[in-house]
């Protein structure tokens, strides 16, 4: 029974999302979160849990000495932190590199020590792109190609955890998931962006033709999939995670639209970013099949209408950094 989990960047969406996850389903669980608390990192995405069941050590996945003491005192590690920007990587990729791939290295050496169970929480960005109108999906044999400085950073970094697995016994798996949508994700990602613009009174954004498929997951949804990995997944196996949600970004833009009550047309074209993944698509069969898991928000326009009400309903959490993202976005891309 793993009663004490380390969860790196449990302060920000993905990994907050599964610390609330893990204090609602697994009362016997205490859980420590390791987050440097950069931008994207938030104390408040943690507000309003027990204390008793949740401490908030802030420090970098490259500190060996921080990160030793505290896989010693754990069953479990979940890696969820990451610099994750596809935009900021080709901006300024050293971020990418020390975090995703240094982090990764120490916090695997110090769980090789102590023989600690480990879990990299990858991307599907790892296998590169799949063609428009196609039925092909990515499955965990599926070729590594990186597209970004990000997805570059994130397929080396499992790849160091295969060889850990294979070279040092090492007891983890890996989880590559598709995109992942609903509270606590900030604002400079594409659905959180174009509600709080509209919200904000400013006019959405859509990058090249807006014919780039993604494949959507509610973030519940990849929170239980961990857990199921993580206590019932086979050692040194890969998993993906996907819940059929594929929609072209224009299409989920429209959705926006229309359940925020907005013309289709109020929106903006921009120039679309350097090698930009033309369709991401999950065969999650393996993960259904072993471990019996399945999608509860099945329907995408439901939670994409559960996720507008979350960010109308917690302006304060998000109108800070706002301005901040937009002037960004300004300066680079448009």
């Amino acid at each position: 029974m793993m009663k004490r989990l380390l969860v790196t960047g449990g302060a920000g969406f993905i990994g907050s999302n599964f610390v609330r996850y893990v204090v609602q389903a697994h009362p016997a669980v205490h859980v420590t979160v390791l987050d440097k608390l950069t931008y994207a990192g938030n104390r408040a995405n943690l507000a309003g849990l027990p204390a008793e069941r949740v401490r908030l050590v802030v420090g970098d996945v490259c500190d060996a000495q921080l990160v030793d003491r505290l896989v010693q005192q754990t069953d479990a590690v979940v890696h969820y932190a990451a610099e994750s920007h596809n935009d900021n990587s080709l901006i300024d990729p050293a971020p990418f590199i020390q975090t995703n791939i240094v982090g990764t290295y120490t916090l695997l050496q110090a769980c090789r020590q102590y023989g600690v169970r480990y879990h990299q929480i990858s991307t599907d960005e790892v296998y590169g792109d799949l063609p428009l109108n196609n039925e092909a999906k990515f499955t965990p044999t599926s070729p590594y190609q990186p597209s970004s400085p990000y997805s570059a950073s994130k397929a080396s970094a499992d790849m160091l955890v295969r060889a850990w697995v294979r070279s040092f016994g090492l007891r983890a798996t890996i989880s590559n998931c598709s995109n992942n949508y609903g509270p606590y994700q900030y604002v400079e990602k594409f659905i959180p962006r174009q509600i709080t613009n509209i919200l904000s009174g400013r006019r959405p954004k859509l990058y090249g033709s807006g014919a780039n498929v993604r494949d959507w997951i509610y973030t519940a949804d990849h929170s239980r999939a961990v857990w199921d990995i993580l206590t019932r997944g086979t050692l040194g196996e890969t998993y993906l995670i996907g819940a059929n949600g594929e929609h072209s970004n224009r299409e989920v833009l429209g959705m926006i639209l229309r359940l925020m009550d907005q013309p289709a047309d109020a929106f903006d074209w921009v120039r679309d970013r350097p090698g930009h993944d033309r369709r991401y698509a999950i065969d999650a069969t393996k993960l259904r099949t072993e471990l019996g898991w399945r999608p509860q928000y099945r329907d995408f326009e439901q939670g994409l209408r559960q996720t507008i009400a979350w960010y109308r309903d917690h302006r304060a959490w998000w109108q800070g950094s706002k301005a901040t993202v937009e002037a960004k976005y300004a300066q680079h891309h448009q």
